[in-house]
């Protein structure tokens, strides 16, 4: 199996939570989905850069296809049942971790996500967005299904249930989490790594789009994968 260093891998930030984030937050309402840890508007966070050419490649986000990465898996949707990411084949998937009550990153995150699927217009059909909790412990089925219909009534939010393992998951496509100023068993912060990784119509993972990337730029590079 290939590996790189994680931080050339996927450019990835690894998303710290403030103190008084965590001091607000009660750990059983997931975070607003308006704003972002500035105070500002989340959306405006995260599409802040015009979109341009790429300068390296063919697509904005990095290429992914040479790197063993990824795979099947089966975890809880929103409505208790199992869900295999590979149903989903025939679709591009933009698929990403976070966690509900993440104050800034995911709704930042799945803000960008919505407007990517706006601006595909009628190609949105062949797209499936999947938001993966990294807190398994307070983001049930039920809680994670209403956290991303928030953004957009399609978006598919799973979760890990009964032997489910959200660390077989997190190794498969190399991501970190770690909980972080914890002041209860209910009430703490997650770090974890951010990023969107994007699954081809036959379930490959294709490409990193690092957070902070454009829904222009990733809109340009789901055309051109559903093209392909």
């Amino acid at each position: 199996m290939k590996y790189r260093p994680l931080a050339l891998l996927m450019a990835l930030a690894l998303a710290a939570c403030s103190q008084e984030a965590a001091q607000n937050n009660s750990g059983q309402q997931p975070a607003s989905p308006t704003t972002s840890s500035t105070g500002e508007p989340a959306a405006s966070a995260a599409s802040s850069t015009s979109a341009i050419a790429p300068k390296h490649g063919e697509f904005f986000g990095t290429d992914m296809r040479k790197d063993d990465i990824g795979g099947d898996f089966t975890l809880t949707s929103g409505d208790g049942k199992p869900f295999a990411i590979s149903s989903l084949k025939g679709k591009i998937v933009l698929l990403t971790f976070g966690y509900t009550n993440c104050p800034d990153v995911c709704p930042a995150s799945l803000l960008t996500y919505s407007e990517v699927i706006d601006q595909l217009g009628e190609q949105a059909k062949d797209v499936s967005v999947v938001f993966v909790s990294v807190d398994p412990e307070r983001d049930t089925p039920e809680v994670i299904d209403k956290y991303v219909k928030t953004f957009n009534k399609n978006f598919i939010g799973l979760t890990a249930t009964g032997d489910q393992s959200i660390p077989v998951v997190k190794q498969q496509y190399r991501v970190v989490s770690s909980k972080s100023q914890e002041q209860s068993a209910d009430i703490y912060l997650i770090d974890h790594t951010a990023g969107t990784y994007v699954l081809d119509k036959e379930g490959n993972t294709v490409l990193m789009e690092n957070y902070g990337r454009t829904s222009t730029e990733i809109a340009a590079d789901v055309k051109k994968l559903l093209q392909s």
